[in-house]
């Protein structure tokens, strides 16, 4: 085969064909389309979550330090409260006063589960009744704990506190609860009240030291 000459006699050997670009339809504009979508949910995800984290915010603020609600023990009755063989018969009931000074904001008490400790034992568990308490609204809960439990004390203390007439025992309260402000409800919140300031008489001497206050604790 004869070869070609270019100008001036210049060999520039065979020509070299173009490049070929191979293209596959459709696939890129559908990746592009499923990254779009993505990412547009996941804004909405964002948005929506810190709207709703703004929300529970202002719901905080509003409620907790300025006016929190307030748990009070009112009347506490001790009949039985026998430790013998490890095994502890008791019979005692609690009132509860519970507060809502706020104007505009009224709670579902959706769980309400009462304890009873002694040298920090669980020795009595009640589930009360869920209600709902309107604004500006004082709620009294009777709390009822009655029976038999296998519990191991120290005695010492507990011979000490049966002389004395007196027992420490502590009252929790284990909440779940709704906020409502308006038409709008809140998600549900798990606070603990703790009545541990109680020094408990038997058979309804008089009590001393004990000022009934609860504690709330997020």
């Amino acid at each position: 085969m004869a070869e070609k000459q270019g100008l001036n006699g210049a060999y520039y050997g065979p020509a070299i064909p173009p490049p070929r670009h191979y293209h596959r339809p459709g696939r890129g504009s559908s990746c592009c389309g499923c990254c779009c979508l993505v990412t547009f949910l996941l804004k909405v995800i964002f948005t929506v979550l810190a709207l709703v984290g703004l929300f529970l915010l202002i719901v905080w603020l509003i409620f907790r330090p300025i006016n929190k609600v307030k748990f009070h023990v009112t009347d506490v009755a001790l009949t039985e409260f026998n430790h013998t063989n490890n095994m502890l018969r008791y019979s005692l009931t609690f009132n509860v006063n519970i507060r809502n000074p706020n104007k505009k904001i009224g709670i579902y008490y959706d769980r309400i589960e009462a304890k009873a400790f002694y040298e920090d034992q669980r020795f009595g568990y009640q589930s009360l009744t869920p209600f709902y308490q309107g604004h500006k609204n004082t709620t009294v809960l009777n709390v009822v704990f009655e029976g038999e439990q296998p519990v191991t004390l120290q005695l010492t203390q507990f011979n000490s506190e049966k002389a004395s007439g007196l027992y420490s025992i502590t009252l929790e309260l284990s909440l779940r609860v709704r906020f409502k402000l308006g038409k709008v409800k809140t998600t549900r919140f798990k606070p603990k009240i703790e009545c541990d300031d109680l020094k408990i008489p038997l058979n309804g001497l008089p009590a001393a030291g004990s000022s009934g206050k609860c504690d709330i604790k997020f």
